[in-house]
C-alpha cells in the first residue's frame, strides 16, 4: 500500500489526523472538504489501513460502498480516496503528544521527533482488546493464550496457527470470526463460552460462524481456571449464577492446547487522558458533541476511539462527520454549539453524542443494556414529559441502535437535558409522540 515519508513532512498543518485506519482516511478527506488545505495522517504501523489489514473475510462496505469488500480492499479503497486528494500520510509514525496550542509531537523512523503546528486535531486511534488480564482468570501461565485479534494476525497476516484444539472465551464479533477462521484451518473449535446470558456479537456472525460450522456457544459460563505447564493442556469451565458467580460444584475440564480470549474492546484513548480530555465513564471514550469535538477546542474524535462500532461502515460516517467538522473550525464555519444535553435513561447504557443542537440533523448512536422485544425508545424532559416515542421490532446489547434525528422532533421542545430510555411494551405509552426513521 502507498504511504508518504517523514521526509515530505511540512512544519504546520490545518489538521492533524492521528490514525490511519478507516477512520481517520476517512476524516482526513472530510476536512479538506470542508476548507482545510494542509492535512496530514499518523499512523504507528508500517502500512494505513488498520485493523482491517488482516480482517480478510468479506462482508465490509455495504453501506459505504454499496458492495461487500474484504477488510484489505476497504483499506486500500480508503488509502487511495485519501492520497487521491493530495494528504500527506505518514507512517512508523507516534504522536507522543500535543500541547494546549495543539502543536504535536511526532516521533518517526526517519527523523526522530518534530514538532508540528495544527490548528486542530482528529483522534481516530481505534481500539484494543481486553485480554485475560482484565478478567483474572486464575490458573498458571502457559504458552497459547491468545487474545482473538492476535490469532487473527497470526494466521492471516503471517501464517502462523495458534494451535491444534482450541477454546474461546467471549462471543465478541472477533472471537466468532476466529472460530470460523479456526475450523477452515482445520483446528478444532470445542466450543464459546459466554459468561452473560446473551451473546455479545452480531446475530449474523452467530449464524454464519457458529452455527453454520456446529460450533456449540455457551452462555452463562465460562473459564475459572487454565492448566498447564509450559503450554496450556486444559481448561476448567464452569455455568454462573445471576451474579455472574461460578458454581464450581457444576464445573467439568476441557482438554485444549489454545485459548482464544474474546472479551471486547476498549477505546485506545493513553493520548485523550494525556491530553485532560473528558471521558465517558461507560464508553472510557472522550466526551463529544453533535459535530464530534471533544471538551478542548479544536480537537474532535472519531470511530472506535470514541466507543466501540458494530461495523466499519458506521466508523466512516462518523469520522467523516468528524473530519468536516475540523474542517469548517479551520474555515472559522463551524455551527453554533449546542443546547441540548443527553442523558442515558432506563435501558440505555450509553449515547453518542452526549450533546445535540436543535437546529440541525442527526444521527445519535446508543447501546441497550439488555435484550428486549417489542419495545418504545422514547426521548423525555427532566418533567417526565415525553418528548418523543418511537416502537421498536427488538433491543439487542451487541448491536448498535441508530437514530436519526431531526429538527421537527424537538420543535416543541425548549430545555436543556433529555434522558433516553428504552422501556417494555408493558412500560411504554400507547402510542407514539411524533416518529421518524429508526435505523437498527
Amino acid at each position: 500500500m502507498i504511504t508518504s515519508s517523514s521526509r515530505h513532512l511540512r512544519g504546520s498543518y490545518d489538521v492533524v489526523v492521528v490514525g490511519g485506519g478507516p477512520a481517520g482516511l476517512e476524516a482526513a478527506v472530510a476536512a479538506q472538504a470542508a476548507g482545510a488545505a494542509k492535512i496530514l495522517v499518523v499512523d504507528r504501523e508500517a502500512e494505513a489501513g488498520g485493523i482491517l489489514l488482516q480482517c480478510i473475510h468479506s462482508g465490509f462496505g455495504l453501506h459505504r460502498f454499496g458492495e461487500a469488500l474484504t477488510g484489505p480492499e476497504y483499506a486500500q479503497r480508503a488509502l487511495m480516496q485519501t492520497l487521491e486528494h493530495d494528504i500527506d500520510v505518514v507512517t512508523d509514525a507516534y504522536v507522543l503528544d500535543i500541547d494546549e496550542q495543539r502543536r504535536v509531537k511526532l516521533l518517526t523512523t526517519t527523523d526522530g521527533i518534530s514538532l508540528l503546528d495544527t490548528r486542530a486535531v482528529v483522534l481516530a486511534m481505534g481500539a484494543r482488546e481486553r485480554t485475560r488480564a482484565a478478567v483474572r482468570i486464575p490458573g498458571t501461565r502457559p504458552a497459547g493464550i491468545f487474545t482473538a485479534g492476535l490469532a487473527q494476525r497470526l494466521i492471516n497476516l503471517y501464517g502462523l496457527l495458534p494451535g491444534a484444539r482450541a477454546v474461546i472465551l467471549g462471543s465478541g464479533d472477533i472471537g466468532l470470526i476466529m472460530a470460523r477462521r479456526l475450523i477452515l484451518e482445520d483446528i478444532e473449535v470445542v466450543g464459546v463460552f459466554e459468561l452473560m446470558p446473551h451473546a455479545n456479537g452480531l446475530n449474523r456472525n452467530i449464524v454464519q460462524c457458529l452455527q453454520d460450522f456446529d460450533i456449540p456457544l455457551h452462555l452463562s459460563t465460562t473459564i475459572v481456571e487454565i492448566h498447564g505447564d509450559h503450554r496450556v493442556n486444559q481448561v476448567t469451565v464452569a455455568p454462573v449464577d445471576a451474579s455472574f458467580r461460578p458454581l464450581i460444584d457444576q464445573a467439568w475440564q476441557i482438554a485444549c492446547d489454545t485459548v482464544l480470549v474474546s472479551i471486547g474492546l476498549i477505546p485506545e484513548n493513553e493520548l485523550s487522558q494525556q491530553m485532560r480530555l473528558r471521558l465517558d465513564p461507560v464508553t472510557r471514550g472522550p466526551l463529544v458533541t453533535s459535530t464530534m469535538e471533544c471538551t478542548r477546542d479544536g480537537v474532535f474524535a472519531c470511530g472506535n476511539v470514541v466507543h466501540i462500532h458494530d461495523i466499519v461502515d458506521f466508523v466512516s460516517a462518523e469520522a467523516a462527520l468528524a473530519g468536516y467538522s475540523a474542517g469548517q473550525y479551520v474555515a472559522g464555519t463551524l455551527p453554533r454549539p449546542d443546547n441540548v444535553r443527553l442523558q442515558p435513561g432506563k435501558n440505555v447504557a450509553y449515547c453518542v453524542p452526549h450533546t445535540i443542537s436543535t437546529e440541525r440533523d442527526h444521527i445519535v448512536y446508543l447501546r441497550t443494556r439488555r435484550q428486549l422485544g417489542t419495545c418504545t425508545l422514547r426521548l423525555v424532559e427532566p418533567s417526565g414529559k415525553i418528548v418523543y416515542a418511537r416502537k421498536l421490532r427488538y433491543v439487542f446489547p451487541a448491536e448498535m441502535v441508530n437514530l436519526k434525528l431531526r429538527p421537527a422532533i424537538l420543535q416543541h421542545f425548549h430545555g436543556d437535558m433529555l434522558r433516553i430510555d428504552v422501556v417494555a411494551s408493558e412500560e411504554a405509552m400507547d402510542e407514539d409522540v411524533g416518529g421518524e426513521e429508526l435505523l437498527i
